[in-house]
């Protein structure tokens, strides 16, 4: 048994040998489980509270709407963030983890 959560002292691909390694796998694991939660949170979302001005197409066809004329607005507000390129969307979601960090 190990001293970590889900460690039960088995590593057959030797990934936390070195402590150092070990430690860097672990903050790349939260890392990504907070881009999972968020975009877990942006599906689920409007689904719940049922507000169409937030989604006015289902979760899984959100993303196709930067590629339309009109672009993507995030929370369906133009003066928030309208994005036209996919290189705007992507500094936002940088700036939004990096928020949430």
């Amino acid at each position: 048994q190990g001293e970590y959560p889900g460690d039960y002292g088995w590593d057959s691909a030797g990934l936390s040998a070195d402590p150092e390694t070990f430690a860097a796998y672990r903050e790349a694991e939260l890392i990504h489980a907070r881009w999972a939660m968020l975009g877990a949170l942006g599906c689920v979302g409007p689904e719940l509270t049922g507000d169409s001005s937030l989604a006015p197409n289902p979760w899984f066809k959100q993303g196709a709407l930067i590629f339309q004329d009109g672009g993507l607005d995030y929370l369906g507000n133009p003066s928030l963030v309208h994005a036209q390129s996919i290189v705007a969307v992507l500094a936002c979601q940088v700036v939004l983890m990096g928020l949430a960090e």
